[in-house]
């Protein structure tokens, strides 16, 4: 389980994203997966969380589970219930949680879609690898940025004879041209 963020902005509530964020489309374990995915069609939600009475997440419930584990065994969607599809007992993450730290874990365990819960347990979002990708990419770009100016000017000398030498050619190249 990842620690509490140790650097200021890094938790998942810190994320202005986090705010914006649609609240989670949730149902209870007993509703059918009829009912479930005309839900998850009404609001064009890709997953519903599944809570128990005390708005516990018990499970997650996907358009995946949908494809192969209903219309692939052409179950009855009015008679199966969102319990019997769900994927139980998901990883869930508290909003004071480092994001970096999610990001690591639902890359290598290989899930898409992350609920965060408050200090009481109840939901609050649901965050996916998009989601992610989307709050790391200005860090990314900024860490790359960073590389690049140390790369260059560490090897400034290198830059500026190698710059020398192609401006060189280029104008030995114009000359021949216009001798000619």
């Amino acid at each position: 389980m990842p620690d509490k963020a140790n650097r200021p902005g890094n938790r998942l509530m810190d994320r202005p994203e986090y705010r914006l964020k649609q609240q989670p489309l949730t149902c209870l374990a007993n509703t059918s997966v009829f009912d479930a995915v005309l839900a998850m069609s009404e609001k064009n939600f890709g997953a519903i969380v599944v809570i128990d009475k005390l708005k516990k997440v018990i499970g997650v419930f996907t358009e995946r589970d949908v494809m192969n584990k209903v219309v692939g065994k052409e179950l009855n969607t009015h008679k199966t219930l969102v319990k019997d599809i769900m994927t139980p007992n998901p990883r869930v993450a508290n909003e004071t949680d480092d994001l970096i730290d999610w990001l690591r874990i639902m890359s290598n365990e290989r899930f898409r879609r992350l609920p965060v819960v408050d200090g009481n347990g109840h939901i609050k979002a649901v965050f996916t690898q998009g989601d992610f990708v989307s709050y790391t990419w200005p860090d990314l770009i900024y860490q790359m940025k960073n590389f690049a100016t140390a790369t260059v000017s560490k090897n400034w000398a290198i830059f500026l004879i190698i710059g020398g030498i192609i401006l060189y050619s280029l104008a030995m190249v114009i000359l021949v041209k216009t001798l000619v």
